[in-house]
């Protein structure tokens, strides 16, 4: 019977370095966009969009890639109303 310490440990790493991939792809997504998209879908401004996400993605890192970390599960949801935002609205 396996460890279920180790499984929980094996899963929670798994499940930050997913939610660390989906802010840092938010984050690439976000510096190649151009500015005039972002006015003209009426959201933030893009360096507001950068900040928030470049703090995501190191509040991320600082929490030690926990999922369930304060951080990070902010975080994360800033990432995907981001994602949701404006890569959604092609």
């Amino acid at each position: 019977m396996p460890d279920l310490f180790a499984v929980q440990n094996g899963l929670s790493l798994i499940i930050g370095l997913a939610l660390f991939a989906a802010k840092a792809f938010a984050l690439v997504d976000c510096v190649g966009r151009p500015a005039a998209q972002f006015t003209y879908i009426e959201t933030l401004p893009k360096r507001s969009w950068l900040i928030i996400l470049a703090l995501a993605v190191a509040g991320h890192v600082v929490d030690g890639f926990r999922p369930l970390g304060l951080l990070s599960l902010v975080g994360t949801v800033a990432a995907l109303v981001y994602l949701a935002q404006v890569r959604g609205s092609r």
